[in-house]
């Protein structure tokens, strides 16, 4: 199970799965889920090495560094922490 930890707060959430349930649990806000809107961009402020890599939606909006779209994100393991 992987950790997911906004705000001194932790939810897990199975190893491959979106984390985008965990990421409301946290209050992460969401928009369309799909990758346009940006309502969800976060910064990942340490596991970005326990996410996919970034999908086309989130090249396509041209993201750098540590910044996600929730949405997009699978979690692979680990602790990942995010900021909104």
């Amino acid at each position: 199970m992987a950790q997911i930890e906004m705000d001194g707060k932790t939810v897990e959430t199975p190893d491959g799965e979106h984390v985008t349930h965990a990421c409301e649990e946290l209050g992460v806000v969401f928009g369309c889920q799909d990758g346009i809107c940006g309502t969800c961009l976060s910064e990942v402020l340490s596991g970005m090495e326990n996410l996919t890599e970034k999908t086309h939606a989130e090249n396509d909006m041209g993201l750098e560094g540590s910044q996600r779209l929730m949405c997009q994100c699978k979690a692979k393991g680990g602790k990942i922490v995010i900021k909104q």
